[in-house]
């Protein structure tokens, strides 16, 4: 039977998992926006997410809240290891936020907020990334709070993590706006999906090569048994799935790159939670010793078992009801 914890930490990891799919492609068409040929082309980009865009934040509250209800150690270890880098998501999310409500509402000072826009994406998408690669390399600890330096999140590792989620999301981006436009700006995203998803493959291949190398502990998880059996099929897996992508880009496919897309973060987030398995913070704290007493998890448990159908079921509606291609003549605001 499952620990309380165990299904904690399996809900956290599914609220990060989504949050990283859906606020991926819309961080995405910020990274891509100063790319657009044209005023009215960033207008129809940005229309493109904005039902959707606040809602998708939603499990980025629920990750991060979450982490802090039932697993306060491992969040009191965590944050002085990543003040930085969450502080600069968290400041760029704001800029963010405010560019895509105030560059409707002026013509002279638009610039400024396309400027906001682009450059709140792409600081949120590499802090992120950075907060990534600190997790993955380690975190020391000693009397079960944190023992390291302040700037000991930034190094070439965490760097190239921030790098290659930069990258990934713009992929989720272009792939998105196929999938949602029409004429001038889906073939003009769809021929950067090709570059993005080589550099987005070259990225992972890079990472994944380096992240046994970042503590012991990793190379012992994916070489030896089962963890053996993932390292095997994962570049096959990856290679089918990049040869989807590139198939349903030529074939000029709307849903197909798109989802493909999806495919290959959702791997990696596999991956990623093999390395980790049993733990928290990788080599010192485990998924029990991190969380809340069982009477705290288990009270928690009955909000989330009620609340998660529910933000599923909203997102999935909200969805539905913009499915289909965006009009360019048309604004939800």
């Amino acid at each position: 039977m499952l620990e309380l914890s165990t299904i904690w930490a399996g809900i956290i990891a599914f609220a990060v998992l989504t949050y990283v799919i859906l606020d991926g492609f819309d961080l995405g068409i910020g990274i891509l926006f100063p790319f657009a040929k044209t005023d009215k082309d960033r207008d129809v980009m940005m229309n493109s997410v904005t039902p959707v865009w606040d809602g998708n934040e939603t499990w980025l509250v629920m990750g991060g809240g979450g982490l802090f209800a039932v697993f306060p150690l491992a969040y009191s270890v965590v944050m002085p290891a990543i003040y930085i880098p969450i502080i600069i998501m968290l400041l760029a999310l704001v800029f963010r936020g405010v560019a895509f409500e105030y560059r409707w509402r002026t013509v002279r000072g638009r610039w400024l907020w396309d400027v906001a826009f682009h450059g709140g994406s792409t600081l949120a998408a590499f802090g992120q990334g950075i907060t990534l690669g600190a997790l993955v390399q380690g975190i020391p600890i000693e009397d079960r709070v944190y023992a390291g330096a302040q700037w000991d999140w930034l190094t070439p590792f965490s760097v190239l993590s921030g790098v290659a989620l930069v990258i990934g999301y713009a992929l989720l981006g272009a792939t998105w706006l196929n999938m949602k436009t029409t004429g001038g700006i889906q073939h003009q995203m769809r021929s950067y999906a090709r570059p993005l998803m080589l550099m987005t493959l070259g990225l992972i291949g890079l990472v994944s090569l380096l992240t046994p190398f970042q503590d012991p502990i990793y190379l012992i998880r994916w070489f030896s048994w089962p963890g053996v059996v993932f390292s095997v099929c994962v570049p096959a897996v990856v290679a089918l799935i990049a040869w989807m992508l590139h198939r349903g880009l030529k074939t000029q496919r709307d849903y197909q790159p798109f989802f493909c897309a999806i495919a290959l973060f959702v791997v990696c987030f596999i991956g990623i939670g093999i390395s980790f398995y049993p733990y928290m913070l990788p080599p010192s704290l485990t998924i029990a010793e991190a969380a809340a007493p069982d009477s705290s998890l288990a009270f928690a448990l009955v909000g989330a078992v009620i609340l998660l159908p529910v933000i599923l079921a909203y997102t999935a509606y909200t969805y539905w009801v913009f499915r289909g291609k965006i009009d360019p003549e048309e604004s939800y605001h």
